[in-house]
């Protein structure tokens, strides 16, 4: 019989005795819980989300790419075509994710990438 435990997980109950669902007997061949803990997996989902868009991916590209390594919204706008606005929305999901810094200078907003994050993306299919 299957119920759900205080955490969510799925607990199997056989002749008075209870074990979560990894405990028991796999029907697929898989032993161990192993891969991503529940918070890995949460962190990645946020990086990919993050990079998972094709106009972050060209804003990316840009930074990265720039002479100095660091962009101001000002040229990027225009680079990729779009609103002001939209250009913002899609940089600040890039710094919330981690993957950008923003440095306000005057009226413009500049923006450089964040290596260890990117790395952290690079990780992920290590």
């Amino acid at each position: 019989m299957m119920k759900r435990d205080a955490t969510g997980r799925n607990e199997m109950t056989t002749s008075g005795t209870t074990a979560t669902r990894a405990d028991a007997n796999p029907c697929c061949g898989i032993t161990t819980p192993g891969g991503l803990t529940r918070e890995q997996a949460e962190s990645n989902a946020v990086l990919l989300k993050a990079v998972a868009d094709p106009v972050r991916l060209r804003l990316l590209s840009m930074i990265r790419d720039s002479e100095s390594g660091e962009a101001c919204v000002c040229d990027l706008t225009p680079a990729v075509g779009l609103a002001q606005p939209t250009v913002s929305h899609h940089l600040k999901v890039l710094t919330e994710a981690g993957l950008i810094e923003r440095e306000k200078r005057g009226t413009w907003a500049w923006f450089r990438l964040v290596p260890s994050r990117l790395d952290d993306v690079r990780s992920i299919f290590d």
